[in-house]
Formats: structure tokens, sequence, C-alpha cells
């Protein structure tokens, strides 16, 4: 099979598990779906010249960052990747609660410690943690089965609620 070939199967076993997933249990109706804010790539990158002029081959644009301190933020469409030279080894998968794709403050979010209540509760381990104490600025960090990290990273106050 080639690659084509195996991305058609793979979308419609996907789409066959969507429509399969629909009915929901009472329970699962009352379950309010986790808002996890804006998404974007953290990519450990070796040489963050080459990876940037790679980048913008594909149209990304710098949209934040300062090369000279190894780190930018290159954006196209709703699509947003942060390169990272030297600050961390693997990649990771990044939400920021509270902002929107283009770092606007929301007014109204879930805020990133109501998140980890949730996700606790749901049996997920945080390492680190957010200080539940504190309603500013505030992160915790989840690894997926493969040890994949997820950082929840909140830069905007908790909501006024």
């Amino acid at each position: 099979m080639n690659v084509r070939t195996l991305l058609l199967v793979g979308a419609m076993a996907l789409a066959g598990m969507v429509g399969a997933s629909t009915a929901q249990s009472p329970q699962d109706a009352e379950k309010k779906t986790m808002e996890l804010g804006n998404f974007s790539v953290s990519l450990a990158v070796k040489d963050i010249k080459a990876s940037m002029a790679f980048y913008q081959k594909l149209d990304f644009k710098q949209v934040g960052g300062k090369l000279e301190q190894n780190w930018v933020v290159l954006q196209n469409g709703t699509a947003r990747i942060g390169l990272f030279q030297g600050m961390f080894d693997k990649n990771i998968l990044t939400f920021n609660p509270g902002w929107t794709k283009d770092k606007e403050t929301m007014t109204d979010f879930q805020d990133v410690r109501e998140l980890q209540r949730t996700l606790k509760a749901r049996g997920l381990t945080m390492a680190p943690e957010a200080d539940v104490t504190t309603t500013g600025p505030a992160y915790f960090q989840v690894s997926d089965p493969d040890g994949n990290t997820l950082l929840f990273d909140q830069h905007v106050p908790s909501p006024k609620r």
C-alpha cells in the first residue's frame, strides 16, 4: 500500500470511530467539554535558522519570539509552531488557556487550575503542578502514554467568574 492509500484508509477508519462514538450516556452528556485554549506545537530544534528557513518555505511567518535568544513563534493561518533551540529535549504540545490564536486575552475561559483539577479527577498525574492557591499566570504538564509532553501554560490572570 502506498502512503496515500494508508492515509485514506486511516481517515475512513477515524470517521467510522467518530460516528460510532456519538452515542452518549446520560453521565457523559452532563460532562462539560474542557476548553484547553490556544494550541501550538513547540519543537526542539537543532539549528533554529535552518528550521525557520524550512518553515518559511511553507509560508509560516514569524509572529513572536527572538531569533537571537534561540526561540521564535511562526504562524500560517491557525497553525502555530514554536521553534526552540537548546531549551528542552523533546517536542511539546502546548495549550494556552485564556488566549485566542492571536494572543488576545479572553474574558471568559477555563482557568489552568480548573483544567488541572478536572484532569486529576480523571486519574492523570501532573509534573509539575500549577499552584492552586494563585489566580495569575500558571502552568502544569502531563505526559501521554508515549511520553509526549502536554504543557498547559496560562499567561493571563484567571477569569473573573
